[in-house]
């Protein structure tokens, strides 16, 4: 088989597979914060262990992102693969850390349970985000969370275009929408446990850590353009008190 035959099976199964384990992981995940623990795997433990269990789970997700995002492991990744390949690889060992946290998550005690109207409530502010991500995504003008179309143009020999400082839609109201609506996603389960208040806390500290870091790389990207950006829109909350610049 030619080597270039070759590259462009490796270069299909790559795509496939961040497909497969992007797609299903993240629509495992939304069905997790939506309806709870979905208790795939049950060790019986009691309630303490099995809190710390998940929490180690957390921070093996939390790690294998934040290594991953850094430039020093593409540098190191780039001695294998083709710069353009990041995308999907982070995508597809995202998929697989965030399977994990969701097959192996441990259930705990019931705390609280929403009823009649304020469970209405609770769903409508679960589904409302939804619509959000696609109005989000629809206003970057395109979206690629697996990281495909870089590996396209790679094999079409077609130069990636420097990204291009853009604000619509509700980048207007606050500049991270996407961490805004999956937070509110997160808090908008009707039936709190134990293990879903210890869910909450902590994946919700790790969003606003990493949205902070992210913000400094987009002032190292984009310069004083973001700084301005900055000054005029919040961070992460759509109000007035959180204008100041973070």
């Amino acid at each position: 088989m030619d080597p270039a035959d070759k590259k462009k099976i490796a270069a299909n199964v790559i795509i496939l597979l961040s497909y497969l384990l992007g797609a299903s992981s993240l629509l495992l995940f939304a069905v997790f914060l939506f309806a709870g623990n979905l208790n795939l795997i049950s060790f019986s433990w009691k309630q303490h262990w099995a809190l710390l269990f998940n929490a180690g789970l957390s921070f093996l997700f939390f790690i294998q992102h934040s290594l991953m995002v850094r430039k020093s492991f593409n540098n190191i990744l780039c001695r294998f693969l083709p710069e353009e390949f990041g995308g999907t690889v982070y995508s597809i060992t995202s998929g697989i850390f965030l399977l994990i946290v969701i097959i192996f998550w441990q259930s705990t005690s019931p705390l609280l349970e929403a009823q009649d109207l304020t469970r209405v409530i609770l769903r409508v502010m679960f589904i409302l985000p939804i619509v959000g991500f696609f109005w989000a995504a629809k206003s970057l003008g395109f979206f690629d969370p697996f990281g495909i179309k870089k590996i396209l143009d790679y094999q079409r020999g077609k130069k990636p275009a420097r990204p291009v400082f853009t604000v619509k839609g509700p980048y207007l109201l606050v500049r991270h929408p996407l961490y805004f609506f999956i937070l509110i996603m997160i808090w908008s389960c009707p039936d709190l446990t134990s293990d879903r208040l210890l869910f909450n806390i902590i994946w919700s500290v790790w969003i606003i850590v990493g949205t902070i870091l992210e913000e400094r790389d987009l002032v190292s990207q984009f310069g004083d353009i973001y700084r301005k950006y900055q000054k005029d829109v919040p961070i992460l909350f759509p109000f007035k008190f959180n204008r100041a610049r973070l």
